[in-house]
């Protein structure tokens, strides 16, 4: 098997591109993770994305892309995974070159969200469900995680400031994060002020819809870096769930998530100990909550609590969402597996300015399509 890196990365800011298209976006993201390998040709050109259909009116991103960047006759084709998209697409990537199939591969993950007005925003999220019953019965996707955040907060004792805590995390990271939707800080006292969307979810508690593309260059170890920081790919893992969660024995356990961090961590050789940093899909408070809690860094329901505590600050035991995550940085849902690549990429080429993780070497990525419905986790390390 080939040793995979990352070689480098491009990616734009996430927001409003009013007079951008989903492919100026791609191609913008592509051409500054291309420019540092100008003798680099990629052998297969992947793209991560969800609802180009329904945004953009158009398919066909890969070869669009290939075209688009002078790259034709390179096999290109999109990948389609709900919000795990970019991670899906990152982990096929990686695989191929692992197993020696190509040599060099790049992955983009894009999305351009704010072009729907917000209900038809709503109905192309809740295909990462059962649309056939869901839509039918009126259950929004933000719905179906208020549900989940209520039984979790009274199963577990949890409280409102502790489910606030992790998007205050994430803000405060987002505030001097150059590439995120939202640079401001927020405090406990925001979140449970802030709009109640979907009881007890309030606006605060969720992801926004923004714009963004973001791009890997990945390479098998014969490219090497020239400062000597080299980031590994140490194992991606993909992993399903039964598929709708009110379907599932217990709703509290991201069973995907588990799977998939078991299998990255076994192959990687790594522990929940060895990790310095950690980028987790929190779309809302309590999927950022249960994801840590299904990857071994906190027991069942203390996810939330934790956050609470410090834990998973910038200065703390696990810094998590150290540019924002999806709270902050923002949540373009095609590109955010490839985003949180990228975060890690920058915390171990040591290049994260005034977000950086000191001394970090080994970085984990969750990220999931649905709710836990799909889960790629990722481990990443400076050698």
């Amino acid at each position: 098997m080939a040793k995979v890196i990352v070689a480098s990365v491009g990616y734009t800011r996430v927001g409003d591109h009013w007079d951008k298209s989903i492919l100026d976006l791609a191609v913008e993201a592509s051409k500054k993770a291309l420019k540092p390998y100008p003798n680099i040709r990629p052998e297969v050109i992947i793209v991560g994305n969800m609802f180009s259909s329904q945004s953009s009116r158009q398919e066909h991103l890969g070869a669009l892309l290939a075209s688009a960047l002078n790259l034709t006759r390179t096999p290109a084709f999109k990948v389609e995974a709900a919000c795990a998209s970019g991670g899906v697409a990152f982990n096929i990537a990686y695989n191929k070159i692992r197993s020696g199939e190509v040599s060099s591969a790049l992955v983009v993950g894009v999305e351009k969200m704010r072009d729907l007005d917000t209900p038809e925003a709503s109905l192309a999220l809740s295909m990462a469900e059962s649309a056939e019953y869901t839509q039918f019965i009126g259950a929004s996707f933000l719905s179906l995680n208020a549900m989940l955040a209520r039984l979790y907060s009274e199963t577990y004792n949890v409280s409102r400031d502790e489910l606030s805590a992790f998007p205050v995390i994430a803000h405060s990271n987002a505030a001097t994060a150059e590439h995120a939707q939202f640079r401001k800080a927020i405090s406990v006292e925001d979140v449970s002020r802030s709009p109640l969307v979907s009881d007890p979810l309030r606006l605060l508690d969720c992801a926004p819809v923004g714009d963004g593309a973001a791009a890997v260059l990945l390479a098998s170890d014969a490219f090497d870096e020239d400062d000597g920081a080299r980031v590994d790919v140490l194992s991606s893992k993909i992993s399903t769930n039964i598929f709708s969660v009110y379907e599932r024995d217990d709703m509290l356990k991201f069973d995907a998530t588990r799977d998939a961090a078991s299998k990255a961590f076994s192959e990687a050789g790594i522990s929940v100990e060895d990790v310095d940093v950690l980028e987790v899909h929190d779309a809302f408070s309590v999927t950022a909550a249960l994801s840590v809690e299904a990857m071994g860094f906190s027991r069942e329901g203390e996810g939330a609590k934790d956050a609470a505590k410090g834990i998973y600050a910038l200065r703390g035991r696990y810094p998590a969402l150290t540019f924002g995550g999806l709270k902050g940085r923002g949540h373009p849902v095609g590109a955010t597996g490839i985003y949180q690549i990228i975060e890690l990429w920058l915390q171990l080429k040591g290049r994260g300015n005034a977000n950086q993780v000191k001394g970090c070497r080994i970085g984990v990525a969750q990220n999931i399509g649905g709710v836990d419905t799909t889960s790629v986790v990722s481990v990443l390390a400076r050698r």
